[in-house]
């Protein structure tokens, strides 16, 4: 399989590398924002490893160290909806915050197409789109435009042309520097009606359990 880029965040002098899907087999709970545990969010000395795919490092940029610092810095995802901008990848029209469908929950979920893990939890949730339809899913990505455009097409086919699912592209780390730094993917984030993040994860995870938090 082809080598994968993923966008190195560098933030207080030391380079944040990530965006391989692991296979911890004891991957992070869903956490809550009022019952929070506190976990450990570090990426120093931390590698990734995958048989499946092997993904290049580009090497820091100095330039990086100005971005935004806040998401290294709280081990929570943000609590509430930020401004961003993302890109529909299929026309490349931006997509922001102001676009989010009033009056419906909010998932977002950072991924790699080329992690195993991300396919399994996309295949899951097409064949359980019946309970989804009343939700905003978007499927959130840092790699590739061209990687990530068949990604539904080839491993959640029920969920293509959905009107309330969309893959977007994160072409100016928006994620990462506004909403979370997650140490695996794929990671999700639960959002409720008036976008206050309702509970979080990162890995696989069971998909009723998913399906669970999603709709509750």
């Amino acid at each position: 399989m082809k080598n994968v880029k993923i966008i190195t965040y560098l933030a207080l002098g030391s380079a944040l590398a990530f965006g391989a899907c692991t296979n911890n087999a004891n991957p992070k709970e869903p956490t809550t924002v009022n019952g929070h545990d506190g976990h450990d969010h570090s990426h120093e000395g931390h590698e990734h490893s995958h048989a499946d795919h092997n993904h290049a490092v580009e090497p820091a940029i100095d330039s990086q160290k100005e971005v935004s610092t806040a998401a290294v810095k709280t081990a929570d995802p943000i609590p509430n909806i930020p401004p961003f901008t993302f890109y529909k990848v299929k026309s490349g029209v931006s997509f922001t915050n102001a676009d989010l469908p009033k009056g419906k929950k909010t998932i977002f979920v950072l991924f790699d197409p080329g992690c195993h893990h991300c396919r399994d939890e996309a295949a899951a949730l097409a064949k359980n789109y019946n309970k989804l339809k009343d939700i905003n899913l978007y499927f959130v990505s840092m790699n590739d435009p061209a990687l990530m455009a068949t990604f539904l097409e080839s491993f959640a086919k029920e969920l293509v042309d959905k009107p309330n699912v969309q893959v977007l592209y994160d072409r100016n780390q928006d994620f990462i520097q506004k909403f979370h730094v997650p140490s695996q993917f794929p990671a999700n984030y639960v959002y409720d009606v008036n976008g206050k993040l309702q509970s979080y994860w990162e890995g696989d995870k069971n998909i009723n359990e998913i399906i669970t938090l999603y709709t509750k």
